[in-house]
């Protein structure tokens, strides 16, 4: 680094050093300017009353700020007898809307001939979402992309004589009656009819990529599925274009006139969303322009580090900029945040999940009012006659989508589910105050680079007196250094607050924290504290949850009158210069707030216990659920699943007033503190010996089990050494694997369930040396292969069962 770049960075940071502690300083004081609604024509009312409005800064629901979460999940790439157990997974992990593409080609592969039943029901899927209080913005093209055959565009339009994603009269006439068959599918069940479809996307990443035709020649460069004037424009994947588009007018002319025909097929919703991003094209103040971060992306030749965990201002400079409409003019609403990533046979990025809640730490402190996730939920992509409708031109796998999703192909739950849901529980319940919030920081923000490992990166969101400090230490493709002896001070326009007070903190590598300043808990002020909102609860009786994680001991500071705080449970309480200070002294603490005759509990996890943590609703309150298995949430029920564990263990906070009772398994109280009701169940542990046949050293068939009662899936795991891998029933693929350096995990529940067949043929191929996607591989699972060109091992098969039973209450 250049010497003057190096001492303007010091001295803009405003970092001093206090006996070994490093005091970072920022000014949160401005109030933020008032919203404005006038230029957007977005928004709509319900006939029970409910409205959603739009301004430059926030969405709101009901007349207060929301925050909306959306999961893509789409509904033709996943059994639909299981759709509503995925939907109940989705909701539990706090998701409040569901984005789903409706493919075009996988609903008309043959011209005029339309197939909206099985799992193409689209208005099934909607009315499920609906059952389980989600809403749904539907993404309805033309072009989706979404890594399926020629973007979602039919193959029989190659063939006819028109130009594609065009104001060609015969093109819009093909779109006309596609949009008119998805209006049909979806009458009656918009916002405006009492309906849960809130939102409609127009196109995707019109004027700026597109998918290769899959009718192409092996080895010849992609013909992409965009119009002949914008082709020169065009590119793979989402990224940076900054070349000047001489149609850019046309582009959005053309998206005009697809919202035309979207409104003309009846649907009217108060969103309409557009891809925003690198130049993309837009509706002009009738469509919120989303952004997208992808972190681990394949369409690049190689790992690079990534901008997406730097702190900025979104709303002044979206990401992948430069964009087409003024950012100012809207929310900030990253839409298609990688929570995973799709392989391609020559590209294998691996997602780290630790990114997944890093990534969202740094989008709301930069001022997002909305997030959204590509994808959530994995799946399949069907195969239909002739061919395969995922992307073959890409080298995508043919059936699988997995996309190392928080919920994968299979329904699999994954580390990155966890993590994510403390962040959508803590939006969920105070999203309002955080909305209206704008985004201020550090002087030294700008001249941060990804690369740059040691400096802190942190932002804050605040209205001039309250707040939430944002600091990230997780960086993609590399490992940043521990942050030690933190402290910082914030100047509020009700004074300066130093956070801690006294002492310091340090944050982990890989690690992340939101900590609230001037936090109004039912009208005591929380000056600050050390750790992460998570949820509340309790009408009658009110609670919170913080979590922090491991390295910070939490502390709390109440300032103000008219108060006493009472100590539960490892919780030290004294009078500071400030006012009252507790400090948390276990991975578990408890204090209540008195004030009048209301006690407010205070519940505080380490971040361990906060990623097993489940709000769920029993008898009308909101209750907090603590398990080492999977919990699915329904109203006064929840569905307990448990991986290949006879022995799972859950938490109920506040305590219960009666015991539950288990459908399967054995439940028995267990030992817990007196604000906890816990209990363990005990299954009846049932093993399926693995029975195979081998067929040389590339082929194996195996006997499938039956489905027991008692048991919710049966995990096939085969743990190998190759290049691809691919599952066979009744002569046909069912399902396939890029080779990862991971094991390859099958859910059979849906096979079991679908054939009377027991019986699944496997076929792997070797990895080879020198293989281009190697490079993207934990070194550690990256074979040895001495002399030898090829190597394939299977190094282990088992089934697992997922144990499953239901908790009334």
């Amino acid at each position: 680094m250049k010497l003057h770049a190096l001492f303007t960075t010091i001295l803009s940071s405003l970092v001093y050093l206090v006996n070994a502690q490093t005091v970072y300083s920022i000014d949160a004081s401005t109030i933020p300017e008032k919203p404005r609604y006038e230029h957007l024509k977005l928004g709509g009312a319900g006939p029970d009353g409910q409205s959603i409005s739009v301004n430059n800064h926030y969405v709101e629901l009901n007349g207060k700020p929301w925050i909306p979460i959306t999961a893509e999940f789409h509904y033709c790439r996943y059994p639909q007898r299981y759709w509503d157990e995925s939907l109940k997974k989705i909701k539990t992990g706090g998701i409040n809307i569901i984005a789903t593409y409706v493919f075009w080609n996988i609903h008309e592969q043959h011209e005029g001939k339309f197939d909206w039943s099985g799992d193409n029901d689209l208005r099934k899927f909607v009315e499920l979402c609906a059952k389980n209080d989600l809403k749904v913005i539907v993404r309805i093209g033309p072009f989706a992309h979404g890594e399926i055959r020629n973007g979602g565009l039919p193959d029989w339009l190659l063939a006819k004589p028109l130009n594609i994603r065009s104001n060609d009269p015969l093109y819009l006439s093909y779109v006309e009656k596609f949009y008119d068959q998805i209006g049909e599918q979806i009458h009656g069940l918009y916002f405006k009819d009492g309906g849960n479809i809130v939102g409609i996307q127009i196109e995707n990443e019109y004027q700026h990529s597109a998918s290769p035709w899959s009718l192409t020649y092996p080895g010849q460069p992609h013909d992409f599925t965009a119009h002949e004037r914008d082709q020169a424009l065009t590119q793979e994947g989402v990224g940076v274009s900054r070349l000047n588009n001489p149609y850019a007018k046309l582009g959005n002319d053309h998206m005009k006139i697809l919202k035309q025909l979207a409104v003309k097929a009846g649907m009217v919703t108060p969103l309409y969303t557009a891809t925003g991003w690198g130049n993309a094209a837009i509706v002009p103040n009738e469509s919120i322009p989303v952004t997208a971060a992808y972190a681990y992306p394949f369409w690049t030749p190689k790992k690079d580090i990534s901008p997406f965990f730097l702190f900025k201002d979104m709303h002044k400079s979206p990401d992948y900029a430069p964009v087409r409409y003024k950012p100012e003019d809207y929310p900030v609403f990253p839409a298609e945040l990688g929570s995973g990533i799709m392989t391609v046979y020559t590209r294998r990025p691996l997602v780290v999940h630790k990114s997944f809640d890093a990534m969202i730490n740094r989008c709301l402190g930069s001022g997002a009012n909305g997030i959204g996730y590509y994808m959530y939920h994995g799946g399949s992509t069907p195969h239909k006659g002739a061919y395969f409708f995922s992307d073959e031109a890409y080298g995508l796998p043919k059936i699988s989508y997995d996309f190392q999703a928080p919920i994968g192909e299979f329904g699999q739950v994954r580390e990155g589910y966890q993590r994510l849901k403390l962040l959508h529980y803590f939006l969920n319940d105070f999203g309002d105050k955080l909305a209206p919030m704008k985004t201020i920081l550090p002087a030294n923000a700008v001249s941060l680079i990804p690369e740059n490992v040691t400096d802190l990166r942190y932002a804050v969101r605040s209205d001039g007196k309250s707040g939430f400090l944002f600091v990230n230490n997780f960086q993609d493709d590399t490992l940043m250094t521990v942050k030690k002896n933190l402290r910082f001070s914030i100047k509020t326009s009700n004074g300066q607050i130093n956070l801690p007070e006294t002492g310091s903190f340090e944050l982990a590598q890989d690690e992340n924290v939101i900590f609230p300043f001037n936090l109004n808990i039912e009208g005591i002020n929380l000056q600050y504290a050390t750790a992460q909102l998570l949820t509340k609860g309790g009408s009658k009786n009110p609670y919170y949850v913080f979590f922090a994680p491991k390295g910070i001991r939490p502390e709390f500071l109440f300032s103000g009158s008219g108060y006493s705080i009472k100590r539960i449970n490892a919780v030290n309480i004294k009078n500071s210069g400030q006012g009252k200070l507790v400090a948390c002294l276990a991975d578990r603490s408890e204090f209540s707030l008195v004030k009048g005759n209301k006690e407010i509990k205070v519940l505080v996890l380490n971040k361990e216990e906060a990623l097993k943590a489940y709000q769920v609703t029993i008898k009308g309150e909101r209750k907090l659920v603590l398990s080492d298995g999977l919990v699915i949430a329904e109203e006064d029920k929840l569905t307990l699943l448990s991986n290949a564990s006879t022995t799972v263990s859950f938490e109920v906070f506040p305590k219960l007033s009666s015991n539950p009772y288990a459908s399967n398994g054995k439940l028995s109280p267990s030992t817990s503190n007196k604000s906890f009701s816990a209990y363990s169940i005990f299954f009846p542990s049932i093993t399926y010996p693995v029975q195979m046949t081998t067929f040389g050293q590339k082929k194996f068939e195996i006997k499938l089990p039956d489905l027991t009662v008692g048991i919710n899936d049966i995990f096939l795991n085969i743990d190998y050494t190759g290049d691809t891998a691919m599952g066979f029933m009744d002569n046909e693929l069912v399902t396939d694997e890029f080779f990862k350096g991971t094991v390859w995990n099958i859910g059979l529940k849906k096979f079991l369930t679908n054939t009377p067949s027991r019986d699944m043929v496997f076929y792997f191929r070797p990895i080879y040396k020198g293989a281009s996607y190697l490079k993207d591989l934990d070194p550690a699972t990256v074979p040895n292969f001495g002399d030898s060109k090829s190597l394939l091992k299977i190094n282990n098969v088992k089934f697992v069962p997922e144990y499953k039973t239901i908790i009334k209450f």
